[in-house]
């Protein structure tokens, strides 16, 4: 069974047919899903698929809606962690640098995020986007319990394994599907076989070849075929590999 760590189905983007795209994922093999949340305003659309016995949920502020946070959010987060036990992480939270004029706000948003991670002993799932090697210091300076999940790698092999050696795996989606990601394709051929989950980021992120179209959980199974052929190894070993890993971060 194949895992999609990372996906966004309480987005309108599935309002019409969510169902089917279910289906649709079930149909290629993926069994399960974590489903994280990005502002305080869609954490109960969040919640409420995470009802189903296929999917598991996280909860966070998302650096991209800087414009939709509030002081306030930060409270309701510990909140409704206290409240939802059945919360596998908080996230999606992290830095975007391609946004420099609120930066420091995303700073100090993360920062409050990654401390409540540590003291409920939760992993956390980190949006990381220019950004790697300041994000990767931060987390070393804050030596988190459990690690989490760097959301959407697309780094060096090198910072990878800064990653990996503080606890985290690296989530790998549409990108390495794209033979201009050079980079990355190697980063993915250096990962240990313990160092990885596999996502799709749906409705965002799609494959080479889908430019333009909404992602689904379905697309698991082709990166998980693309990640095998730049590893050398079988669709089978790198599904077992990231659905133990996935498994073992959210607690599944």
């Amino acid at each position: 069974m194949l895992i999609d760590a990372h996906c966004h189905l309480d987005f309108p983007a599935f309002d019409a047919d969510r169902e089917a795209v279910f289906e649709r994922a079930r149909s290629a093999g993926v069994g399960h899903f974590v489903v994280a949340g990005t502002t305080r305003a869609c954490w109960d659309a969040v919640l409420a698929l995470g009802g189903r016995d296929d999917v598991s949920v996280c909860l966070g502020l998302h650096p991209y809606f800087m414009e939709s946070h509030r002081d306030a959010d930060l409270d309701a987060l510990a909140q409704a962690l206290d409240d939802n036990p059945q919360v596998v992480a908080i996230g999606e939270c992290g830095i975007d640098a391609r946004f420099p004029e609120t930066l420091e706000a995303q700073w100090k948003l993360f920062d409050a995020q990654l401390r409540l991670a540590k003291s409920r002993k939760l992993p956390v799932v980190i949006h990381c986007v220019q950004a790697n090697d300041k994000v990767a210091k931060r987390l070393r300076q804050l030596a988190l319990p459990v690690g989490g999940l760097i959301h959407a790698f697309a780094g060096s092999p090198e910072q990878a394994s800064r990653f990996l050696e503080l606890g985290f795996v690296v989530g790998l989606g549409g990108a390495v599907t794209f033979e201009r990601a050079r980079r990355l394709r190697r980063a993915v051929g250096s990962l240990p076989d313990d160092g990885y989950v596999l996502e799709t980021d749906s409705p965002d992120m799609p494959l080479a070849g889908h430019q333009g179209q909404r992602n689904e959980p379905a697309a698991v199974d082709q990166v998980c075929r693309a990640v095998a052929a730049l590893r050398s190894q079988s669709p089978e070993c790198v599904a077992a590999n990231s659905t133990a890993n996935a498994r073992r971060l959210f607690r599944l």
